[in-house]
């Protein structure tokens, strides 16, 4: 017993440093150059968030809406997300952590990428799944995000045949200066779903938005 304990408080310890670390790690904006572009300077929106590779611990809130939370899966990788009230389906990308520890971003504007070091969507915790916004000027996969409301419905289809429906809380906009990693990545003791975007205004000089469009959501049924 005595072991566990020590391995437990060790764990803890790294998973707040660890997160500290993270609560510190924004990219520069969401510029990039697309290679298959013209030599003008392109843009991409890059869904520039801390990555989540460990969650904070943090109050946890009821569900809203009346939603009720569904016990959480095993891990299993997802295969696809789709939102009905969008009119939205994407095959998913796998994202993983940059060597500045920010997180990859999809490398195809038409497709959504799941963060591959966080959970797995029905798993327990907050799965994080990101997209562009724009590219180049034209709509990419998420560029209605924002338009998301409390009660709208995620469905991920995952590997081992289950799909996972994730009931909308609530959807916010976030500066980029102000992001809020604690709530967003924070320990959970259900299924969550984050999806994330880039918002607000875009800077077509820097080819930078300044916010970012977060809709948090929890599994409320799966099939």
């Amino acid at each position: 017993m005595k072991a566990g304990r020590t391995s437990a408080g060790t764990a803890r310890r790294a998973l707040a440093a660890a997160t500290l670390t993270l609560a510190t790690l924004v990219l520069a904006g969401c510029g990039g150059q697309d290679k298959a572009a013209p030599p003008a300077p392109a843009h991409n929106d890059a869904g520039v968030v801390p990555a989540p590779a460990a969650s904070a611990s943090g109050h946890q809130t009821p569900p809203k809406g009346g939603a009720q939370a569904q016990p959480a899966l095993a891990r299993s990788e997802p295969q696809k997300v789709a939102i009905p009230s969008l009119g939205l389906s994407s095959t998913l990308e796998t994202l993983r952590q940059n060597p500045d520890g920010t997180m990859q971003t999809p490398k195809n504007p038409g497709l959504a990428g799941w963060y591959e070091p966080g959970p797995t969507p029905g798993s327990q915790g907050p799965a994080v799944i990101a997209g562009h916004v724009t590219w180049n000027g034209a709509a990419a996969v998420f560029e209605k995000l924002k338009t998301m409301k409390a009660g709208d419905t995620i469905q991920v289809t995952r590997q081992d045949a289950k799909t996972a429906t994730f009931t909308v809380e609530r959807v916010a906009e976030y500066p980029k200066a102000e992001f809020p990693t604690l709530e967003v990545y924070k320990n959970l003791d259900y299924a969550g779903l984050r999806l994330v975007t880039c918002g607000g205004d875009f800077d077509p000089k820097k080819h930078y938005y300044d916010s970012n469009v977060v809709v948090f959501a929890r599994m409320t049924s799966t099939t």
